[in-house]
C-alpha cells in the first residue's frame, strides 16, 4: 500500500533552494547524501484539475496567509503576486532563489489532510 508521497523540484539553483527550505521555511531533513536533502513537508493533499496539457504544481498551505507572507517577507522571501481571492481560498505565489515559483494559499475548502 501507498504510503508516501516524494516531492520534486527542479532549480537552476538546488542549494540555494535547499538552503531556502531547510534555513527560511525551517522544514526539517535528512541528507541522503553528499549535500542531497530531503525535507519534510507538512501534511499534504492531492488534487487532479483538468487541463488541456499535463503539468504539476506545488502549494503550500497555510491557516493566516497575510500573517504568513508577512513573516516570509521578514525572512527576505519574494512573492511575486499579491494575495487574491480565488474562490477556493486566498493565493499568492513566492519565488525561490532557483527561479522556480510556488503557491502559497489559506484554503477556504475543507482540508484532506484533516481526515
Amino acid at each position: 500500500m501507498i504510503d508516501g508521497a516524494h516531492v520534486i523540484v527542479y532549480s537552476s539553483d538546488a542549494e540555494a533552494d535547499r538552503s531556502f527550505l531547510r534555513d527560511v521555511l525551517n522544514f526539517p531533513h535528512v541528507d541522503a547524501g553528499h549535500g542531497w536533502l530531503i525535507f519534510k513537508l507538512p501534511p499534504a493533499e492531492a488534487a487532479v484539475h483538468p487541463a488541456e496539457a499535463p503539468s504539476q504544481e506545488l502549494y503550500f498551505m497555510c491557516d493566516d496567509v497575510e500573517a504568513t507572507v508577512a513573516e516570509l517577507s521578514e525572512r527576505g522571501v519574494k512573492f511575486v503576486e499579491p494575495i487574491t481571492n480565488a474562490g477556493w481560498g486566498r493565493v499568492t505565489r513566492l519565488r525561490l532563489p532557483g527561479g522556480a515559483e510556488v503557491g502559497l494559499y489559506q484554503p477556504r475548502h475543507e482540508r484532506a489532510t484533516e481526515l
